[in-house]
Formats: structure tokens, C-alpha cells, sequence
């Protein structure tokens, strides 16, 4: 099949959602299919499509959902956008195009918009929020997009209960992925971090919503029980980070320290040295990549009991689930773990069975199977799964 992925955001920026669409088009590229990824990028030549990618669109930053969008913002009919899209669909004439976050400005409702002949259309939807005004007040105007899928996806039940309470229909559930290849136990260490101190890891963007404020309070608290204890942060800083740095350096809190954005080769090994890897996001979030990042290399995870979360991990299996914004039950699982080997051991055993279970093999498999069906039945009959039967057709449930 030729394949086309289409990505709301830059793809010049690291994040959920280009990480799934790169790894998607591997996986379609090792099972033989022909594959382009269309989305804005900051990082490229906008003629060059050497490495499989048309960059389209001008990006501009938008704030939301407690952190910055870098996306396109033309109309998706009448612009240079648009004719765009329609020189490359011409032209490609692909078999399945599968955009991701279809609703979101202006890339992927120009893609949808332009029509593409006989090709598939698949959309997913990846965000989780508790409200979404866009979607409130654009449901007259959005139905008409919705309806030119012929075959919708959310990547978790969070996702999947957001979107339908605005746009109600048929969805399967198909999770994020993980690389095994890439994120395993016999990765190098970081050499700045290749010693024995016990090491609680962060990994994300330094925005209010991941809860970096939270396991820095945790952490005042855990160094009076276990004073050589470290805090590693890993993520691009921005504003927000440098604000972090500066109340980490005017309180002396000389054990957590900042490693900044770490090139996607070395992440793995950052995983690999720490003892428990700690996400303490307030919010806003539909999976837990990064938790499922920290499983493969068998490291448990103490994270906050968000429904995102919850999709990945259960309380007492794969680590510990505490309520969000508590510093104090935070600090206390935190401890628990990094006083008992055995303990992190188990929950990390519990962690990789549950990495296997969302392999990209496995998700890329399923989405084929899925794009069959949708080419088979363009009125979805065959795709009439409950969300229930979904969960267990794709293996979500951890164990």
C-alpha cells in the first residue's frame, strides 16, 4: 500500500505525536508499504522530500492545553496551504491516508477537505483534555469533516470518551507504541551519571502541566529521609525550565539537576541509569509514552493517577499511582521504591510484559489490519466493536 501519515504539528520539534508517526512509517517501511508523512516542520528545505517527508505549511507557536502547539494556521480551503496539499495528493495518489488529530488546524482539515479519489481515510485522535471549547462551538462545522473518515481511532479509552462526547461514532482503540530496539536494558549510561547514587528520572517538556514543581517539593521532603537521593531532569527548557533552575539554585537543592534536551539516541540510557522514573503531570494527558519508554528498559514508574495514565499502568502492578498535585504522597512512593531493591524489581518485571504488549510491531500490525478493514467496508460494518472488546482486542490492559 502507499501510505500517507499527516501530523497537525512540527515535525522539526520532538513530541507525542510526531514520535507515533515516525515510528509508524518505519514499521509500514520494514512491512514493505510506501510511505510520506506530510506536516509542517521547522527544520528542513520545504522542496526536499528525500527522506519521505513533505513539509507543509508555515508553523506558528498557538498556547493550549497547558502547553504551546506548533502548528499551521491558513484556511484550509482557499490558501497556498491548500494548494499544496492538493499538488501533493495529486500526485502521489496514495491508497490510505491516515491523519493524526484531524480536527486540528489547518494541515489535516485541508488534507481531509481536498478529497484524494479512491484512498482510505483513517483518522486518530490523540488528545485528552476534560473540556474543549473548539470543539463545542465547531461541532456544526467539524461534523462534516468527521464524517469524511472511513475509519476513526483513538489511541486510549481517555481519548476515546474525549472525542466522542463531541463527535459520537464507531471507534477502535489503538495504543501508542513503544521501540523495543531502541529502548532496552543493554543501552550505554550517560557518562555524567555513570555512578551509584539512587536517581529518580523526569523526562518531558518543563511546562506547568508535566508537575515538575511537584516532585521538586517531593524532593525536599525525600532528601531528609535519603540525603544522596538525585532528581534528574531531562527536556527542552524554555521559560518555564529556566524558572525551574533559578528556584532549584536559590534553594539549594543541589541534588536535582538539569541534563536539558538529550539527543533520542542517548534518552534510552538516561532511562537506563535511573532506579525509578517519576511523571508527575497534573493533566491533559491521553497515554503515558514516556511511561511505557521507562517499562522497556524494566524500570518501575510512580506517576500521577491521571486517566492517561491509568491507561498504561495499575496502582501496585507496574509502580505506584498517586493522586496529582500531592507532593507528600508523592515523596512517600518515591521512597518505598528507592529503599526496596526488591520491590523496584518486581513492579519492573510487571513494567517490561506490559512494553511488549504495546511494541510498534504489534500497533503498526493492527493499524494494517485495520486499514484492510476500512478499504474492505468503507461503511465500517466491519469495524462495529464496542470499546470494551476493543481494550481487549488490542491488548491495553497491562496484564
Amino acid at each position: 500500500m502507499k501510505i500517507a501519515l499527516v501530523s497537525p504539528y512540527d515535525y522539526g520539534v520532538p513530541g507525542g505525536v510526531g514520535k507515533h508517526v515516525g515510528a509508524l512509517a518505519h514499521q509500514f517501511r520494514q512491512s514493505g508499504h510506501e510511505v510520506r508523512i506530510l506536516a509542517p516542520a521547522s527544520d528542513g528545505d520545504a522542496d526536499d522530500q528525500s527522506d519521505g517527508v513533505y513539509r507543509i505549511g508555515r508553523v506558528t507557536p498557538v498556547p493550549g492545553n497547558g502547553s504551546v502547539a506548533r502548528i499551521t494556521i491558513a484556511s484550509p480551503m482557499w490558501s497556498r496551504l491548500s494548494r499544496r496539499v492538493h499538488q501533493v495528493l495529486d500526485a502521489e495518489r496514495f491508497d490510505v491516508i491516515h491523519v493524526h488529530e484531524p480536527l486540528m488546524p489547518s494541515l489535516p482539515l485541508a488534507v481531509l477537505m481536498a478529497g484524494a479519489g479512491q484512498a482510505i481515510k483513517v483518522g486518530t485522535f490523540h488528545a485528552y483534555r476534560e473540556s474543549y471549547y473548539g470543539y463545542y462551538y465547531g461541532r456544526p462545522l467539524l461534523r462534516g469533516v468527521v464524517r469524511r473518515l472511513d475509519g476513526r481511532v483513538a489511541v486510549s479509552r481517555a481519548a476515546y470518551e474525549f472525542v466522542s462526547r463531541y463527535f459520537p461514532g464507531t471507534y477502535s482503540i489503538i495504543p501508542n507504541g513503544v521501540d523495543l530496539h531502541i529502548f532496552r536494558p543493554d543501552v550505554a549510561l550517560p557518562a555524567l551519571y555513570a555512578d551509584d547514587r539512587p536517581t529518580v528520572l523526569f523526562v518531558g517538556r518543563l511546562e506547568k502541566r508535566k508537575g515538575l514543581a511537584y516532585l521538586i517539593r517531593a524532593y525536599e521532603r525525600l532528601r531528609q529521609e535519603l540525603p544522596e537521593v538525585r532528581i534528574l531532569v531531562v527536556g527542552r527548557q524554555g521559560r518555564p525550565g529556566r524558572r525551574y533552575m533559578r528556584y532549584v539554585r536559590e534553594h539549594h537543592l543541589n541534588g536535582i539537576e538539569f541534563a536539558g534536551e538529550v539527543l533520542a539516541a542517548e534518552l534510552p540510557g538516561y532511562y537506563r541509569r535511573c532506579d525509578v522514573f517519576c511523571a508527575p503531570s497534573l493533566g491533559g494527558e491521553s497515554f503515558g509514552m514516556v511511561l511505557l519508554e521507562a517499562m522497556a528498559l524494566g524500570k518501575p514508574v510512580v506517576a500521577s493517577a491521571i486517566e492517561g495514565y491509568q491507561t498504561v499502568m495499575e496502582d501496585g502492578v507496574q509502580g505506584r499511582l498517586v493522586p496529582p498535585k500531592d507532593s507528600d504522597a508523592l515523596a512517600e512512593a518515591l521512597l518505598a521504591l528507592l529503599t526496596s531493591p526488591a520491590r523496584r524489581r518486581a513492579y519492573g518485571e510487571q513494567g517490561a510484559i506490559t512494553a511488549r504488549a504495546h511494541s510498534w510491531e504489534r500497533v503498526s500490525a493492527r493499524l494494517l489490519r485495520f486499514y484492510e478493514d476500512a478499504r474492505d467496508s468503507k461503511d465500517q460494518s466491519r469495524l462495529h466493536l464496542a470499546p470494551r472488546e476493543l481494550d481487549d482486542l488490542v491488548g491495553l490492559k497491562p496484564h
